[in-house]
Order: C-alpha cells, then sequence, then structure tokens
C-alpha cells in the first residue's frame, strides 16, 4: 500500500436526508441500507480496507442510533462530533471538527458509494496531493462513470487540474463525488455557524488552489430510494 497523505477521514453524516423520504422518517440517511449494509459503512469499510485508521462522524438528525451504530465498529476508530444543537452543514462541521482533523484530512459523504479503480481513492489522492499548491483536492468522476446520475455536472478541468464551476446553460464534464482531500489552509477565516463549503471552495478557486482529480473507478449516485435497486443490481454485477 502507497503512502497515504492522512490517516483520518471525516464522515459528514449530518443532514437531514429528505431527499430519501421516507426511509428516512425513522432513521438517519446513512443507515439506510444498500446492498445489505448501511450506507455508512459502505464508507467506512472503504476506509478501513485503505488503512485510515481513524474517522470524525458528524450527527445531528435521529443522531443517537447513528452514533450507537458508529461507535460499535472497531475500525476505524470512529469519534463523533456532535451537531445536535445545530446542523452546521459541510463547511460548519468541517470547523467544528477541526481539533479532531489533522491537516491534511479526508472528507467524504455518508452517503457514497464507489468501486475503486486500480488503486483506492484514496491512494490517488495522496499519490496528486501538493500541499504548497492546494486548498483542497476533490476526487471528481466523469459522467460516463457516474452510475444513476442525472444531472448537468458540477465542474470544470484545466490541464493542471484546476477546477472551475460549470458555467451557465452548459454541461460540465466532471461531477464531484463527494470525497476530497482537504488542508486546514481551506478552512481559515470560515464564517461561524453553519454554512457550504461552497463558499471555502469559491476562495480557493479564485486564488487557483482547488484541484480536481478524475477518478478511475465507478461511483454511484445514492441520493433517493430510487437509486437504490439499480445501485445494488451493479453491485451484484461486480
Amino acid at each position: 500500500m502507497s503512502a497515504l497523505a492522512s490517516d483520518t477521514a471525516m464522515i459528514l453524516a449530518a443532514g437531514l436526508g429528505k431527499r430519501m423520504r421516507p426511509l428516512t422518517a425513522s432513521q438517519p440517511k446513512p443507515l439506510v441500507r444498500v446492498a445489505g449494509k448501511a450506507l455508512i459503512d459502505h464508507a467506512l469499510d472503504r476506509l478501513a480496507e485503505a488503512g485510515i485508521a481513524k474517522a470524525v462522524v458528524n450527527v445531528h438528525y435521529l443522531a443517537d442510533a447513528l452514533e450507537a451504530h458508529v461507535l460499535a465498529r472497531q475500525a476505524p476508530k470512529v469519534t463523533v462530533s456532535d451537531e445536535r444543537g445545530l446542523l452546521l452543514e459541510t463547511g460548519g462541521g468541517m470547523v467544528k471538527a477541526l481539533p479532531h482533523l489533522p491537516d491534511p484530512f479526508f472528507a467524504l459523504n455518508a452517503d457514497n458509494i464507489w468501486l475503486d479503480g486500480p488503486k483506492s481513492a484514496f491512494e490517488d489522492l495522496s499519490r496528486r496531493w501538493d500541499p504548497k499548491t492546494m486548498d483542497a483536492l476533490l476526487l471528481v468522476v466523469p459522467h460516463a462513470r457516474a452510475m444513476n446520475f442525472e444531472g448537468p455536472g458540477d465542474f470544470h478541468m484545466d490541464p493542471l487540474g484546476r477546477l472551475s464551476r460549470r458555467r451557465p446553460g452548459r454541461i460540465a464534464p466532471f461531477i464531484f463525488t463527494g470525497i476530497q482531500l482537504v488542508s486546514h489552509r481551506l478552512l481559515r477565516d470560515a464564517p461561524e455557524g453553519p454554512f457550504s463549503t461552497n463558499i471555502l471552495w469559491t476562495r480557493a478557486m479564485e486564488e487557483g488552489r482547488l484541484y480536481g482529480l478524475s477518478f478511475t473507478g465507478l461511483w454511484f449516485e445514492v441520493g433517493t430510494p430510487q437509486m437504490i435497486r439499480p445501485t445494488e443490481e451493479a453491485l451484484a454485477g461486480g
């Protein structure tokens, strides 16, 4: 296994899961089962396989059930970042968890399911990481490798790998997978309270410090109940 850029990942798991209703009426979205396994366990198992020792999981909606589930795991070792009092969104959640996060750290959404290419996503990001030029390195995927995804895409990428947002009325060739490698520098001077990481990405883009890496595996969008069965069928087929 090649050296990883970090031994810690944050899993963003605090959201309300509105798009996954009615399955999330009585359980948090990360505990919705796909292919016989809770969504968050797909992500945590990948972290363990890659050799990432520690995970920080933020909780808010139906937090007791999610907390009990993740703390029962042996690997990776889970620390809970408690947002029961106030849902802080993606950016605010990272800032609150910062005392538990080394520089840099991996971050990923709790509903990510993917099949790696020749190397693990975390090895690929680590190999590409350059702290001198990057505030964040986002794992992006072309449309052909994004299963269940219907949308115009998120980013354009220049020959050096720097990202820019999709232009109005255009299709962007790359979709954000929800997986990234983040420097503490991205989070400097962050707003207080709830805010989206998009604010910090915009600043990093303007400074030429937001980079992307094209994923060589397959990534599955699992945002709604209708996406579960096609994902399970694809996983069963390998």
